[in-house]
C-alpha cells in the first residue's frame, strides 16, 4: 500500500509511474474531483469548445472499453475518494443473487449528453449592463487604500507622532498622484 504523505500543490511531475500513483492517491478531494473527467462526444466538443469535463450525476455517458463496451446509461454516483463512476447499464449479479453497480473509471467514460441543472457547470453567465455598471462603480480606487498600499499603515495613530507627520503628508501627496494618474488613463 502507498505510504501517506504530506501533498504538495507545487509538486513536478515525474516520469515514475510509482510516484504519479502517490500523488493521485495522496491529494485532498478538491483535486482529486478534477481527476474524475470523461472525453465529450464530437457534437458537444464543437459546442462547448471543450475537449473533456467534470462527469457529475445524471450526465448520459458511453462506456467506451471493457465488458460494458458501447453501452450508454446514465451516471448514478460518483466516489470521488476512490475515483470511480457508478452508471445505470453496468451491474453484476453477486452469487447470493443481488445486482452490485460495477466501478467504472471515469477515463473509459465518454459523456453523450450533460446534466445542466448545476449552473456553476460552464462558469459565471455573462453580466448584465446594470451589474457591469455597479462593478466599475466599486473598482474605483480611494486615497486611503493607496495610503495603506504604499505605507503599510492600516491605522495612522499607531507609532510615534513626529513619523507618523511626516509619513502621512507623503502618503497623503503620492496617493492624490497615484489617483490622479489613474483618473487620466480612463
Amino acid at each position: 500500500m502507498a505510504t501517506t504523505r504530506k501533498w504538495s500543490s507545487s509538486w513536478k511531475a515525474s516520469v515514475q509511474p510509482r510516484k504519479q500513483r502517490l500523488y493521485n492517491y495522496n491529494a485532498p478531494l478538491h483535486i482529486k474531483s478534477k481527476m474524475v473527467c470523461a472525453h465529450l462526444s464530437k457534437d458537444l466538443q464543437k459546442k462547448y469548445k471543450q475537449r473533456s469535463l467534470r462527469v457529475i450525476k445524471d450526465d448520459v455517458v458511453k462506456i467506451m472499453t471493457g465488458d460494458f463496451k458501447k453501452q450508454q446509461g446514465k451516471v448514478i454516483r460518483i466516489n470521488t475518494k476512490k475515483q470511480e463512476v457508478f452508471v445505470e447499464i453496468a451491474k453484476r449479479k453477486r452469487q447470493d443473487g443481488s445486482e452490485v453497480f460495477v466501478p467504472i473509471n471515469a477515463s473509459n467514460l465518454q459523456i453523450i449528453e450533460l446534466n445542466l441543472n448545476n449552473p456553476r457547470r460552464f462558469g459565471k453567465k455573462p453580466e448584465t449592463e446594470q451589474e457591469m455598471q455597479k462593478s466599475e462603480k466599486d473598482t474605483k480606487i480611494k486615497p486611503q487604500q493607496i495610503f495603506e498600499k504604499d505605507t503599510g499603515i492600516k491605522n495612522p495613530q499607531k507609532g510615534s507622532k513626529s513619523h507618523q507627520k511626516k509619513d502621512i503628508k507623503k502618503s497623503k501627496k503620492t496617493a492624490k498622484q497615484k489617483v490622479e494618474v489613474l483618473e487620466e488613463t480612463r
